[in-house]
């Protein structure tokens, strides 16, 4: 059996429902393509169970501070684990029908369940039907990475796409893989009773670049519970079926282990030697990041799948490029917003923009402010962690800021905007502040950038007055 059409999505994730509703707007002859569970992996697995989790974590872990408010009672308090696990299925429930019934519910003989693999550049072979596509979107979506020397462990080894089905939590575990992920659900964890050793092979966490602000944060965090920094895991199996967690010259026994290694596409079955393509070493089509085509094919690829930025509004972004130019003649390149990513950790971690490794630190101002005496910061009794901006150290425009705030998924979301319009920390400066409010921070950190970069231009002036370039 074989079906015609203007275009076929492959996966019907965050990136391929977006490319979809720039698709139907010009055409009705497509199809959408989904093997496995409908529902955004943000919404079934990822950005939205996740949250909830860290909410009743902050919401539990905020009776440590009753005594100095004045309240009493803390003590008392408990928190019922199988009750917390279902409460996030139940919100996460919500999220996924939300998706299913605004997308696939409402879709006819256009919706084709089954895994989809090329038989030709422009046909694609599920199940037992062949279909032919002027143009074709790569959107499968990714999976956590498991290293395979670990799969012998069973379900004690624990990934986003199994943590939230637990109806039970084990006493202890270790959280392997310290980046935003694994930050934000080890310090959850951690705060609703669980025994928890994060470790990380490299030296930071939380994916911050900054040497300052990763200094900052490893403070933080490592006074809730341990971290293992600057050595890979190792894991093997106790007499008492535990498991046995190396790090260097450190161990633990723990019930389970929650595997936050990163994800990695889905590929491998879409048999995409047929595209005849380049693909770097991770076997991902070679592609432009500005039309989402493929090597001039007519085939896009979008989402998770890229490989690169595995963020929901980088995949909506993508999802609506690749979608727009494959109902054109021709592909259009689009502006890549400014990038902004958040770890929902307490203190968030915040990064905008450029990071300090891109840039030339002996042409940039950076400024800092850390929130020990910031008013509202006080008030929350979450006064820890720093703002760090980077700008241009003539013209002041902004580049990019790392930042380990409370709240700080906000003043990310301003600095985003401000990159976007080009901003510089003068402009920024001049917008209004309210008192008091965690951006005072941001005023603070403004104010002290430009003093550094007034008394630059000052010292150039100096300098061509006395001769010197």
């Amino acid at each position: 059996m074989k079906k015609e059409v203007d275009v076929a999505i492959i996966g019907a994730g965050s990136a391929g429902l977006f490319a979809l509703s720039k698709v139907r707007r010009e055409t009705n002859n497509f199809v959408l393509i989904n093997g496995g569970e409908t529902g955004t992996t943000c919404s079934r697995v990822g950005c939205m169970p996740s949250k909830v989790m860290i909410q009743v974590a902050e919401d539990f872990h905020r009776r440590k501070i009753f005594d100095r408010e004045g309240i009493t009672g803390a003590d008392a308090l408990g928190v019922d684990i199988p009750d917390v696990l279902e409460y996030i299925r139940d919100l996460r429930d919500v999220f996924v029908d939300q998706v299913l019934s605004s997308s696939t519910d409402q879709m006819g003989e256009e919706f084709i369940e089954g895994y989809a693999r090329f038989v030709e550049p422009d046909v694609l072979q599920v199940n037992d039907q062949f279909i032919r596509a002027r143009r074709i979107i790569i959107a499968t979506g990714s999976r956590p990475f498991v290293p395979s020397a670990w799969q012998a462990f069973g379900d004690r080894i624990v990934t986003t796409d199994s943590l939230f089905e637990l109806e039970d939590l084990p006493g202890s575990m270790a959280v392997i893989g310290m980046g935003a992920v694994g930050l934000e659900l080890g310090q959850a964890l951690h705060r609703l009773g669980i025994t928890i050793t994060g470790i990380e092979q490299l030296d930071t966490v939380g994916g911050l670049i900054d040497p300052a602000s990763n200094q900052i944060a490893v403070a933080i965090f490592g006074k809730e519970f341990p971290l293992w920094l600057g050595h890979a895991a190792e894991i093997s199996t106790t007499e008492d079926g535990r498991l046995l967690v190396s790090s260097g010259d450190r161990e633990v026994t723990v019930d389970k282990v929650l595997a936050s290694l990163g994800r990695i596409p889905n590929l491998e079955d879409l048999n995409l030697d047929v595209l005849d393509t380049p693909r770097d070493e991770r076997g991902i089509p070679l592609h432009d990041p500005h039309t989402m085509q493929i090597n001039g094919l007519p085939v896009f690829i979008a989402g998770d799948a890229t490989g690169d930025r595995a963020i929901l509004h980088e995949a909506g972004d993508e999802g609506r490029i690749a979608g727009f130019n494959a109902v054109q003649d021709s592909p259009a390149a689009f502006l890549r917003k400014p990038s902004l990513s958040i770890a929902f950790c307490d203190p968030n971690i915040v990064l905008v923009g450029a990071s300090l490794d891109e840039l030339d630190e002996n042409s940039i101002a950076v400024s800092e402010i850390r929130l020990g005496p910031v008013g509202r910061a006080l008030i929350m009794g979450r006064n820890k962690g720093a703002l760090r901006l980077y700008a241009d150290r003539v013209s002041g425009k902004l580049l990019g800021a790392s930042m380990v705030v409370p709240q700080g998924e906000h003043i990310g979301h301003l600095l985003a905007w401000a990159l976007q319009q080009e901003m510089t920390v003068h402009e920024l400066y001049k917008m209004p502040f309210y008192h008091p409010a965690i951006e005072e921070a941001l005023q603070a950190c403004l104010k002290g950038m430009i003093g550094d970069i007034e008394a630059q231009a000052d010292e150039l002036l100096e300098m061509k007055s006395m001769g010197i370039d």
